[in-house]
């Protein structure tokens, strides 16, 4: 009599703890936004919500999205933006350079077509 009781004591015991194990296990990614300030942190939680009737299927993915971002850099993007916005302005000015130089090859030719033969004969002897 007492080991039934027992029993069914430690059957609803072990029940609570892996309903609220299953609740404090679906809540991490909300705590993870929680902490780091997430833009998204109702989302998430909501989510979290919705995951349990999903058998969470989608929790990794809400795992992924709370730890993405970080209040000290955002998405983490930035610095990519910041690269590439450098690079084309290099990339720019590297354009203008091979421009003028273009222009001036283009002057040097035509004033070398200009010149006499003689007097382009002598300046190739000088060189």
């Amino acid at each position: 009599m007492f080991l039934d009781y027992f029993a069914l004591g430690l059957l609803f015991f072990v029940a609570i703890v892996i309903f609220y194990g299953v609740i404090a296990i679906h809540d991490i990614p909300y705590e993870i936004s929680k902490k780091r300030n997430h833009p998204h942190q109702d989302a998430i939680h909501y989510a979290g919500w919705v995951s349990l009737f999903t058998l969470h299927a989608i929790w990794p993915f809400l795992w992924i999205w709370s730890t993405l971002w970080r209040e000290d850099r955002g998405w983490g993007f930035t610095k990519i933006q910041n690269e590439q916005s450098e690079l084309h302005h290099e990339i720019g000015q590297l354009t203008e350079q091979v421009e003028k130089l273009t222009e001036k090859v283009a002057q040097l030719e035509v004033a070398q077509a200009k010149r006499p033969p003689a007097q382009a004969a002598q300046q190739g002897e000088d060189i």
